[in-house]
């Protein structure tokens, strides 16, 4: 949809470019590396992935949502990709949003105090952890755990750091008390799903 002046703009919330740079291998858009998690705070993000959708005057017209564009996880999120890919196709195409704008805006809250408390213990975390304070990166990691236990911009990203695999046990294991929560996305929750 390049003709109708879309782009896509990928963001991995990750430290590691070799991991990030592994799934990128023939995607043709840009992908961003936010070390830091500068946009979750910003965008009130805690699962992933999730997408917005924002316009040429920098309006968010579609605030987080948890889209896909294919279906290679369907069968484990039961998400189908098609409602998205059609949703956002109308979008760019016709200017038909999925949302009007005054539900846009109050679509997604804002953190709560202890989203944003672990939030701050996971940057204490990372800072412990870049220099070399491992008993206080570990405290602050699982305190941001226990404040925000389904937030996967937490949670997952901690693993790798801590040594974990997020792809491994320790992911089914989050998987599993997500799935058990009733798999709370903070934002716009696909219909599919």
């Amino acid at each position: 949809m390049a003709d109708h002046n879309f782009q896509v703009i990928a963001v991995a919330i990750d430290e590691d470019d070799t991991k990030v740079a592994e799934f990128t291998n023939g995607i043709t858009y840009p992908v961003l590396m936010d070390r830091q998690h500068l946009l979750t705070e910003l965008y009130a993000i805690s699962n992933v992935p999730s997408v917005l959708m924002i316009d040429e005057d920098d309006t968010i017209v579609q605030p987080n949502w948890n889209a896909y564009a294919t279906d290679t996880f369907k069968d484990y999120t039961g998400i189908d990709s098609t409602e998205h890919l059609d949703a956002i196709r109308r979008w760019v195409i016709e200017g038909t949003p999925m949302m009007a704008a005054s539900e846009a805006r109050e679509a997604v809250g804002d953190l709560t105090e202890d989203e944003e408390q672990a939030r701050l213990r996971f940057r204490l975390a990372n800072h412990f952890r870049s220099a070399g304070d491992d008993a206080n990166a570990e405290r602050n990691f699982d305190l941001a755990a226990e404040l925000a236990p389904h937030d996967w911009t937490i949670r997952r990203a901690m693993m790798p750091l801590r040594g974990g695999d997020p792809f491994g046990d320790e992911f089914f294991a989050l998987a599993e008390e997500y799935n058990a929560a009733g798999r709370p996305f903070h934002g716009v929750a696909s219909r599919s799903a």
